[in-house]
């Protein structure tokens, strides 16, 4: 007797409680933390060899290949299924980052060197990201997607910040090699975990219609007409990527010179993070065990909307206190309409879609919105953070303004 598929069995408990899901999580956040470690432990070398602009250059290149690629890899993921994808691009990450270590192990690579793995990365990166953020619908039932999308804003944050001190830990233990080499182990503990994961079918497959294949961008154009037919679907994708291109330069970059600006110094700066990451952490953690939001396409207007002004907000704090404060309600607010985002999206999305819809709906956080950072940079430089910000703001707030505006998004619901 065959046995039964993720969603079956994660109708009998709740996502939270489900060993199924919680295996998941846990490769989820052991693959995030080796994420965060690599970053830093890239940004280190990077330093190390070169200028601060020229480092600045090398941890950003991953951004081109994943704003370029990252629609086709939606494409891989509903081709093949996500497990797979994820499995396999995950090998190949952890394989990148051994070869890493090793260079720095037997000789001084240099930046370019350093730039390839960084842009090699991406690329795999642009076929990961879609895989990963597909496979919560495979794991568990719709009704227990927004929990899911909860628990994993949760992982995300407990990845940024344990990653920091362990990438630190790892440079001052052994090296850059040693950081680079505890990124590959984390990464690479996710495999035997994710392994073990059950995942269920699309319903098209798991009902035996099997849908026909064309070429890659033939099915790239299915998955983006299957967007711009769906009265949900369009809006929400529109209002995410506005969201991401509004939110990603000031609470990145932007944050750093602000705390330039204001005098706060590295400690200010991450008293202000950690707010965020509190606020945020405690608001994925609220719904991975509320699980639903009535209402929750005007819930995460609301919420969104509320992020926009603290945003805009934050550069005027007059003490790092208040600065943290209004930091901790932006991570709420964001936390908060994030996860509700990507539930809706993964709800409403048709089953053999959602690598496509996801890879659409990130493609602006993921891939374009960091390469607005010289240009977020050259913007305060020229009018202070003030300014930025509530530009920043003001585009996020578009992205409310088109939730609000589309009636089917407004009063779209969970499923109960």
């Amino acid at each position: 007797m065959p046995s039964p598929s993720a969603p079956d069995t994660a109708a009998v408990r709740p996502a939270h409680r489900d060993p199924n899901v919680l295996r998941w999580l846990g490769a989820y956040t052991s693959s995030a933390v080796g994420d965060t470690v690599y970053y830093v432990a890239l940004s280190w070398a990077a330093v190390q060899a070169g200028t601060p602009a020229q480092a600045g250059l090398v941890t950003a290149v991953s951004a081109v290949p994943r704003a370029l690629l990252m629609l086709g890899g939606g494409v891989v993921a509903d081709r093949y299924g996500p497990r797979p994808v994820v499995l396999g691009s995950s090998a190949v990450r952890c394989l990148l980052v051994v070869v890493a270590a090793a260079m720095l192990m037997v000789a001084d690579p240099g930046l370019w060197a350093l730039g390839g793995v960084a842009l090699l990365f991406g690329m795999v990166d642009a076929v990961f990201l879609p895989a990963a953020s597909a496979l919560p619908a495979r794991i568990t039932g719709r009704d227990q997607l927004a929990r899911v999308h909860g628990m994993r804003g949760l992982a995300t944050r407990l990845a940024t910040v344990f990653g920091g001190p362990l990438g630190g830990l790892g440079i001052a233990l052994g090296g850059t090699a040693g950081s680079f080499g505890l990124a590959a182990l984390l990464i690479g503990v996710s495999l035997p975990v994710l392994w073990a994961v059950r995942v269920g079918r699309p319903a098209s497959a798991a009902e035996g219609v099997e849908r026909p294949r064309g070429t890659a961008l033939a099915e790239l154009r299915d998955g983006l007409r299957h967007i711009a037919q769906d009265r949900v679907l369009r809006p929400l994708v529109l209002a995410m990527a506005l969201a991401d291109l509004g939110f990603v330069g000031p609470m990145n970059l932007g944050l750093t010179l602000l705390a330039r600006e204001k005098g706060w110094g590295s400690a200010g700066m991450g008293w202000v993070l950690a707010g965020f990451g509190v606020g945020a952490g405690a608001a994925s953690l609220l719904l991975a065990l509320r699980g639903r939001v009535p209402r929750a396409g005007l819930v995460m207007a609301v919420a969104e909307l509320a992020g926009c002004s603290a945003i805009a907000a934050l550069a005027h704090a007059p003490s790092v206190l208040a600065a943290t404060a209004v930091a901790l309600a932006i991570g709420l607010a964001g936390g908060l309409g994030g996860a509700l985002k990507g539930a809706l999206l993964q709800v409403t999305a048709g089953p053999a879609y959602v690598g496509r819809v996801t890879s659409a709906a990130t493609l602006v956080g993921f891939g374009v919105a960091p390469l607005t950072f010289p240009l977020v940079g050259a913007a305060v430089a020229r009018w202070s953070a003030g300014p930025v910000f509530a530009g920043c703001a003001a585009i996020c707030a578009l992205g409310v303004l088109v939730t609000l505006g589309s009636a089917p998004l407004r009063r779209a619901e969970l499923p109960r």
